[in-house]
């Protein structure tokens, strides 16, 4: 898919080039297809930090931006058209067309990269580069500079610095913008509706796999392609595993099943965590860590606001969480110094938030200077605490009844101005509407 140019790619090239420091030069380069067996490739999905500055998402592409350069700061390298490819594979945007559909200032094939990048090269104090993600174009970098080097008693100049792009690339991304919020909402919107459908769906007998195609079924008619990340149904016991991705148990009467699942929309990620009974309604072990779990993100949704630490959300929310554990008799001991033993990691084993974005675990520092950042408006975390019991733990002081019982609660939170706004907030939580909907379901 070919996304027309817009001012709001020209404003992200244009910032970037703004924290760039005067003769440097930036090279990105976008995704290539991955091989899944013999001929037949994994579906393409382009770089995250080549698509936030081009909205282009054909593989084999290369950006490259030059501040100041006299002929068109911005370049872009992809491949050419070709009638037999596109018979098979369909259309491609091709260079001729890439500057108008586009927005770039010169577009040239991907096979004159060898021709032209070290012509862009040569003179420029520094390239910005993500060294690492693409192993063979960093060797063909060095090679290039090494080639200018070669030539210096000549009066080629080669650049003398290699600077981490991503370190201002991806401060830029940490920031949504209104386009981007638009399009964050649209993805939490389907998700919503996906996890709403799940709900209602659930019966004793079923397969997780037949509740995880009733969220792809609705991803893909409201026009998500494809899921963000892959999806999380997890019945009884499994629901205790943090990754559990089989998805083929038979859902029981009795159990809960755990579902963390979330759509991408336009390359935008949501990702949402709901839990509820097979049957009809919790019973009272699975109710009483369900509501310590429920506490626990509504207290950590309370904080999410400019000013805070980053961090504040996940203390927050552990705290909540353990004194439910220490009430319930499943810890022992004092709340902060169980915390600081880290004995409630026996239970509450992961963070409560990450950053979301283009990819669902975003990028952005979460620390500055050795400090948690603080909360801005425009950034997107996860609030997602839970308790998992795992039906093997081998302690014997662990009352039977709570074995096997996992609860994770998970919604997108965009930080405002005035607080926050849950972007997934019309997804069923309360235990009310949740028993609601199941006993509507298991007529």
């Amino acid at each position: 898919m070919v996304i027309q140019a817009s001012n709001e790619y020209g404003r992200r090239r244009r910032d970037l080039m703004n924290m760039m420091s005067e003769g440097g030069v930036a090279v990105v380069p976008g995704s290539s297809a991955k091989l899944r067996s013999r001929d037949v490739d994994y579906p393409f999905r382009q770089d995250s930090d080549f698509f936030y500055l081009t909205g282009f998402s054909e593989p084999d592409a290369v950006l490259v931006l030059v501040p100041s350069r006299d002929h068109g700061e911005v370049i872009l390298f992809c491949p050419e058209r070709d009638p037999k490819f596109e018979r098979w594979n369909g259309e491609r945007l091709g260079p001729e067309r890439a500057a108008q559909m586009l927005g770039v200032d010169d577009a040239f094939p991907i096979s004159d990269l060898d021709e032209i990048l070290p012509g862009l090269l040569e003179g420029k104090e520094k390239i910005y580069v993500t060294l690492g993600d693409y192993p063979d174009l960093d060797q063909r970098l060095l090679g290039w500079v090494k080639g200018i080097r070669a030539r210096e008693a000549g009066g080629a100049i080669g650049p003398g610095e290699f600077v981490a792009l991503k370190h201002y690339l991806h401060e830029l991304r940490l920031i949504k913008s209104a386009g981007e919020i638009k399009l964050m909402r649209e993805a939490g919107r389907i998700t919503s509706v996906a996890h709403k459908r799940a709900m209602a769906a659930a019966k004793p007998g079923m397969t997780e796999t037949e509740l995880e195609a009733e969220l792809t079924y609705e991803f893909m008619r409201n026009g998500a392609r494809s899921s963000a990340y892959p999806s999380i149904v997890g019945s009884g016991a499994n629901s205790c595993i943090l990754h559990y991705v089989d998805n083929d148990a038979v859902m029981n009467d009795g159990d809960l099943v755990l579902i963390d699942a979330g759509c991408e929309y336009q390359h935008y990620a949501a990702d949402v965590t709901r839990t509820f009974p097979v049957g009809e309604r919790f019973s009272d072990p699975q109710r009483a860590i369900y509501e310590i779990v429920l506490k626990a993100q509504k207290a950590a949704i309370e904080v999410c606001r400019p000013g805070m630490g980053f961090n504040e959300p996940h203390e927050t929310a552990l705290r909540t969480l353990v004194e439910g554990l220490v009430e319930l008799g499943l810890l022992n001991g004092e709340v902060g110094e169980l915390i600081e033993n880290n004995e409630h990691l026996r239970f509450c084993p992961h963070k409560t938030s990450h950053w979301l974005g283009i990819d669902v675990h975003d990028v952005g520092d979460y620390r500055v200077d050795g400090h948690w950042r603080e909360l801005e408006p425009g950034m997107v975390l996860t609030v997602e605490p839970g308790i998992y019991i795992q039906d093997n733990d081998t302690n014997d002081d662990l009352d039977p009844r709570f074995r096997g019982i996992g609860v994770r609660i998970e919604d997108d939170v965009l930080i405002t101005r005035k607080g926050h706004e849950v972007l997934t907030i019309s997804v069923p939580k309360e235990i009310a509407q949740i028993e609601a909907i199941r006993s509507r379901a298991t007529l």
